[in-house]
């Protein structure tokens, strides 16, 4: 008896041990499994969202000098802004420069993405560029799918095939940088066109 008595109590606390260490390892799994939770939740209030959190319509928008005259003027159908960073998707985009010392040149797309506080100006599909005339310089008219706009630079390039129209010459190639402060126009690549001497 006294032997089957030690064999059971051997049991229960072999069983007891058991028992605590499973506890533990519960206990322990609860604990890791709520610290992960934690992070990831913390993590996704962090984390900028990626939807657009407000739009505007039929907008126009002004940017100003830092001598406080208006330098070019933007306006589109709709406006959205995207928060993760901070940029802003425009339909119908309408730029145009209100320097009054350089010719204005409007620049018209079906869309444009801005970014890095309105520095940089993306315009998308059918874009057009229109410069009047001046004193020293033919009304040019500008074609091309693809835009990158640096208003603070007045500087357009871009890599995409493009047709440039200055008075009654035509010229197309792909690649170009245009600096509308200089009134200078580089294309780069497979260079073709048409070229009129400007009447005297």
């Amino acid at each position: 008896m006294s032997n089957h008595s030690g064999e059971r109590a051997a049991q229960r606390i072999r069983l007891a041990i058991i028992v605590a260490v499973l506890a533990a390892l519960a206990l322990a799994s609860f604990w890791v499994l709520q610290v992960l939770r934690s992070n990831s939740d913390s993590a996704l209030t962090t984390r900028p969202s990626s939807k657009p959190d407000y739009y505007v319509e039929q907008f126009s928008y002004v940017k100003m000098s830092e001598t406080g005259q208006p330098r070019y003027d933007i306006t589109g159908a709709r406006m959205v802004h995207f928060p993760a960073d901070d940029s802003f998707e425009v339909t119908k985009p309408v730029i145009t420069t209100l320097t009054e010392e350089k010719a204005p040149m409007t620049l018209y797309s079906q869309r444009a993405r801005i970014e890095d506080d309105n520095s940089k100006i993306h315009m998308y599909g059918d874009v057009n560029g229109n410069r009047a005339a001046t004193a020293k310089s033919e009304n040019m008219h500008l074609k091309t799918e693809y835009l990158l706009l640096l208003p603070d630079d007045d500087i357009a390039k871009t890599d995409k095939p493009v047709e440039l129209t200055m008075g009654s010459s035509i010229m197309t190639g792909t690649g170009m940088i245009a600096n509308n402060a200089t009134q200078e126009f580089q294309l780069l690549h497979n260079v073709r066109g048409t070229y009129q001497p400007r009447p005297r």
